[in-house]
């Protein structure tokens, strides 16, 4: 039984939430009139807000738009096969459960006790595109946030050597279809928070018994502890991803560095930014939320 407080605390999470996909949507023009979209339903805490998050919007959105929920059965041992079709048959939302033995192939061609999710990450892809041309879905809505949008910066950085993340919005591989990540602008908390309040049936990840992605993990355990020790620098850091200069890095293919002459303008301030700059001691991130943290401030002269 939910008491009134709790009822009060999860519609302000849900309001905050339909504020961050409803920006996304509009920042990135993800959801156009008549789009039918294809949300990729896994049973984790991610898909299902991506899902409840959508449904509400579509009762005010400016567009009118359509869901079908799809979920990949990869014949994993152990996989609730009825839970999710009992969920959705309850909330009424379209959809379609897709059978394929993507476990079995993996199982094959990997060796035991090494990382499955690459080679099974590609087989889900291809299944997933598929079907959204069967149903003829415009778009295809997957469930990462802002959270997984900085792991995979910092993973490209420490590891790849590239300053590349997820885009909100990007075109397949295949070159047919759309892709949208409207909890772009989502905090992982606020998902778990509202995975927990809103009691989604979670199915969990791991039955497929691959080991996890320990680059990935170290990258999440290093921004949590950012966060609970800074706050505001998670915020912070997504806001550069948003504001990027070119002509102040070093990638030749991106800026014109080489018909830089006597005779050029000045760029984005030129050598100011060799100048000592004035940080905002307020860091970005939501106010009503500084609260809640009961940890040191981030120091912004020495950023650590």
């Amino acid at each position: 039984m939910v008491d009134q407080k709790q009822q009060y605390n999860l519609n302000k999470l849900q309001k905050r939430l339909r504020r961050d996909v409803g920006q996304a949507i509009a920042d990135f023009n993800m959801i156009e009139e008549g789009d039918r979209i294809m949300v990729c339903l896994s049973g984790g805490k991610d898909s299902y807000t991506l899902l409840s998050i959508l449904q509400n919007l579509q009762k005010s959105a400016p567009v009118n738009f359509s869901l079908v929920a799809v979920n990949l059965d990869q014949k994993q041992p152990g996989f609730p096969e009825h839970i999710l079709p009992a969920y959705l048959d309850e909330l009424g939302v379209e959809y379609r459960i897709v059978e394929e033995n993507t476990y079995g192939i993996v199982k094959e061609k990997i060796p035991e006790g090494k990382t499955t999710c690459s080679l099974c990450s590609r087989l889900r892809r291809g299944i997933l595109y598929r079907t959204a041309t069967e149903l003829g879905a415009t778009k295809i809505a997957l469930g990462h946030h802002r959270d997984d949008i900085l792991q995979t910066l910092f993973l490209n950085m420490f590891y790849g050597g590239k300053l590349k993340g997820m885009p909100p919005k990007l075109m397949s591989d295949d070159g047919k279809h759309i892709v949208i990540r409207p909890l772009a602008y989502c905090r992982e908390k606020d998902i778990e928070r509202y995975a927990t309040a809103k009691a989604f049936p979670i199915i969990p990840c791991n039955l497929c018994g691959s080991q996890p992605n320990l680059q990935r993990q170290v990258i999440k355990d290093m921004l949590r502890e950012w966060d609970k020790r800074y706050p505001g620098r998670i915020e912070t850091m997504f806001r550069a991803v948003q504001n990027v200069v070119p002509s102040h890095l070093s990638d030749f293919n991106l800026f014109d560095f080489k018909n830089i002459t006597h005779g050029s303008e000045v760029i984005d301030g030129g050598d100011l930014a060799f100048d000592r700059e004035e940080l905002p001691i307020q860091l970005v991130g939501d106010i009503e939320d500084q609260p809640d943290y009961q940890s040191e401030r981030l120091d912004v002269v020495e950023v650590k």
